[in-house]
């Protein structure tokens, strides 16, 4: 029997991470001369010597080498108790283990050269084999510590049980192809029978080292001089059993060499650095799937073992001992890797099971759960009501303390809840800050009273109003009826009544009720109806004119869009511009009214030459970079000049404007074009922000001008804006106009341009200033 040591283990990086930090000593070589270069030259001077003795067949070449392997087998112990000391604590175990593993590898050699000298022969003894033995055990348990193997239990027995069938399904093979004749060797004794078994060892190491390594992963450097030994190890037992079955093998025979140099590849992989990942501290990296045939690693000796059986059978019919109790036992190991396969896909299938109805941040059910549980209790026709639960200002927390602070917000609140219904519904996480209940059967508490017990559960504890954390809900709820078709009309529904909960004022409640849901419909027809209102030109302007109040002559006119509802008739701007900023369609309907109203005052300025025209548009279109090319565009097409176009804002729309907006605004005033501010006094009025932005006029909000005449105030309002604009050059146009007294009293002001039904009411761009009141 030849000496022998375990297998060894490779490690190999399972994701990319920061290299482990390791303290300057740990970088430096060991102290031990042994386990330093010194060493290692000594060890590779050893078995250079003993390469040269054994290939010239000089005298003792059988104790050459036996103190060869002896010597390197040592060194390659010290080397790995070094670098056992050096690497970090995820490779510790791992190479101690080795360390061991040569150790006894050593003191095998060491046992075979005494009782060989002592007793001339192969020493095939029970103590060899033992030490031999618990060398492959430590050696096997190094594989299975190592980083990249599997860390559960059951993922150690799998992948030993891959490398004992691999082991044992070739055992059949190589009696065909290599033992054929071993029946007829001198192996009768139970001890050179066994030393069959060697081999086998080495192949179930080789397999368990393959499967560890991972897939599609880089390689750890170490990994090819451990490959490289243990295939050493392989071809030097399957070489020396095929020698001794035949009675060839002599003590210092060449084919000795390969152990220790398959010691000596152990010592050269505790020299290579730690893979960059050792510490575990990185979990970023997704594992790759495995190749298929690391699925079928396990099976596909399994073939040929089963026809190599059939062709190691003798002429008697009798299949060899040996050869039957390996398929016997075989078969025992397949059948324990097919129980614990099945177990792992029961466990997997939980698994999937969890990952697909439970959401992964709360612990909650989530959205296809809620759903599948809702529809259930539809077809089993239980009475069933719906809350629905939206958080209020969450995305204020997430821009204001990050994401991560919103996630554990989202967990307590959560937990919370789900406190607060205490078995009375099913509560789920439908996504992002939405939340479901789910109210079945013999209701123990109301729908109403269920939501009340969240909006308190919500309610912020003194912690979180210290930091400004203040979580609330809107809740909507509803119950299936007759008008429900499916689950999800009552969704639908859900849906209504929490925004009309968040309309009312949020961190309240709303039952859906059946005008909630006609006003819901209605709303959303119409929004999809205005979505086809610009392509199939049902909107039209109408002009409403600005005159000169000392001659009264026109001055310019602001466009108003109009909606020719295919349905409804025609709808003012108070009942669809909403929805349309709402929604982002005021976008496409301000581009379509700045090259409308360019083209209507391009027909007017022949018989009104000094006659411009006013445009409002959103806050949305401010800050769009397109804006400039949009207007240019529109007064270039239209072959009007850019100073009879004016573009009326809002004061809340200005007021939120970036240096970006107020850049555009000034590159739009150099082009020519004029920009008014509309509703002056309704919002902001802030003084500040008429030295920044390039405003040419002021108009008056009409709720000012309706009241002249009956309040003082209104009338010291109108003088005050008409001063403050005169000291900012700019021009004033008093809107709302509508009566004589009102007139008399804006030009008694000195307002110099006024607005409103008095001088004309809105009509199309021909009757500009021909409809008056």
């Amino acid at each position: 029997m030849s000496p022998q040591d375990v297998s060894q283990a490779v490690v190999v990086s399972t994701a990319p991470a920061p290299p482990a930090r390791l303290d300057p000593a740990d970088r430096r070589a060991p102290t031990s001369p042994w386990a330093g270069r010194s060493g290692l030259l000594v060890a590779g001077t050893v078995l250079v010597v003993e390469a040269a003795w054994l290939v010239a067949a000089l005298p003792a070449a059988a104790l050459v080498s036996d103190v060869g392997a002896l010597l390197v087998a040592g060194w390659a112990t010290l080397a790995c108790i070094g670098v056992a000391r050096r690497h970090p604590a995820p490779l510790r175990r791992f190479w101690a283990l080795l360390a061991v593993t040569m150790a006894l590898a050593a003191v095998g050699r060491a046992i075979w050269t005494v009782q060989r000298l002592v007793g001339g022969d192969l020493p095939h003894t029970p103590v060899v084999g033992v030490v031999f033995t618990a060398g492959i055990l430590t050696g096997t348990a190094a594989l299975l510590s190592s980083p990249s193997a599997p860390r559960s239990a059951v993922g150690r027995a799998r992948t030993l049980l891959d490398g004992i069938i691999v082991a044992l399904a070739l055992v059949p093979i190589a009696w065909v192809l290599v033992y054929r004749g071993v029946a007829a060797a001198e192996l009768a004794d139970t001890a050179r029978t066994l030393g069959l078994l060697y081999p086998m060892f080495d192949l179930m190491q080789l397999t368990i080292l393959v499967a560890v390594s991972g897939p599609a992963r880089p390689m750890w450097q170490p990994m090819s001089l451990l490959a490289g030994s243990l295939t050493l190890r392989v071809v030097a037992d399957v070489v020396y059993v095929s020698l001794v079955a035949r009675a060839d093998y002599a003590a210092g025979h060449p084919i000795d060499l390969c152990w220790p140099l398959s010691y000596l590849l152990i010592g050269l992989a505790t020299r290579k650095p730690p893979p960059p990942d050792c510490d575990g501290t990185d979990d970023t990296a997704e594992s790759p799937l495995p190749p298929w045939w690391r699925g079928a690693l396990p099976y596909l000796p399994v073939g040929g073992a089963i026809i190599a059986v059939v062709l190691a059978r003798r002429p008697t019919g009798q299949t060899p001992h040996l050869v039957f109790v390996t398929m016997m036992v075989l078969l025992a190991a397949l059948a324990v890797r097919q129980g614990l396969a099945a177990n792992e896909n029961l466990r997997l299938v939980a698994r999937l099971r969890r990952l697909a109805y439970g959401d992964q941040l709360t612990g909650l059910p989530n959205r296809l759960l809620f759903n599948r549980r809702l529809r259930l209790a539809l077809r089993d026709n239980r009475p069933v009501a719906v809350l629905l639960l939206d958080l209020d200002g969450f995305k204020q927390v997430n821009d204001r303390f990050g994401h991560a602070t919103g996630d554990t917000l989202l967990t307590g609140l959560a937990a919370r809840m789900r406190a607060a219904v205490d078995g009375d519904g099913t509560i789920a996480r439908l996504g992002g800050d939405e939340f479901a209940v789910l109210v079945d059967g013999d209701r123990p508490v109301s729908p109403e009273r269920l939501a009340e017990r969240l909006l308190d559960a919500l309610r912020p504890s003194d912690d979180e109003e210290d930091v400004g954390v203040h979580p609330s809900a809107s809740i909507g709820i509803a119950e299936f009826g007759p008008q429900h078709a499916s689950h999800s009309d009552l969704l639908r529904d859900a849906d209504i009544a929490m925004y009309a909960a968040k309309a009312a004022g949020k961190s309240a409640y709303r039952t859906c009720t059946p005008a909630l849901r006609e006003s819901a419909v209605s709303r959303a027809e119409l929004i999809a109806d205005l979505r086809r209102a610009v392509d199939e030109d049902q909107l039209r302007l109408e002009f409403q004119p600005i005159v000169d109040l000392g001659t009264g002559a026109v001055r310019s006119a602001e466009a108003l869009v109009r909606w020719r509802h295919p349905r409804l008739g025609m709808l003012p701007p108070a009942k669809f511009l909403p929805l349309a900023e709402e929604t982002g369609l005021i976008l496409p309907i301000d581009r379509w009214v700045i090259h409308e109203a360019c083209r209507a005052a391009a027909t007017w300025r022949g018989r009104a030459p000094e006659a411009t025209v006013a445009v409002n548009i959103a806050a949305a279109h401010l800050r769009r970079p397109d804006l400039i090319a949009t207007v240019t565009s529109a007064v270039s097409a239209a072959g009007l000049a850019p100073r009879a176009l004016t573009l009326e804002l809002t004061e809340s729309a200005l007021i939120e404007g970036t240096e970006t907006v107020l850049e555009r605004l000034h590159q739009l005033r150099e082009l020519g074009i004029k920009i008014a501010i509309d509703d002056f006094g309704t919002g902001y009025s802030s003084l500040s922000y008429l030295h920044r932005i390039p405003a040419t006029e002021l108009k008056i909000d009409r709720s000012f001008v309706a009241r002249l005449g009956s309040d003082d105030r209104a009338y010291a309002t109108v003088e005050m804006v008409t001063r403050l604009a005169g000291a900012f050059d700019l021009a004033v146009v008093a809107e709302g106009v509508e009566t004589e007294r009102q007139h008399e009293a804006v030009a008694a002001i000195g307002c110099p341009r006024g607005q409103g039904y008095l001088y004309g009411r809105p009509d199309g761009p021909a009757m500009v200033g021909q409809n008056r009141a």
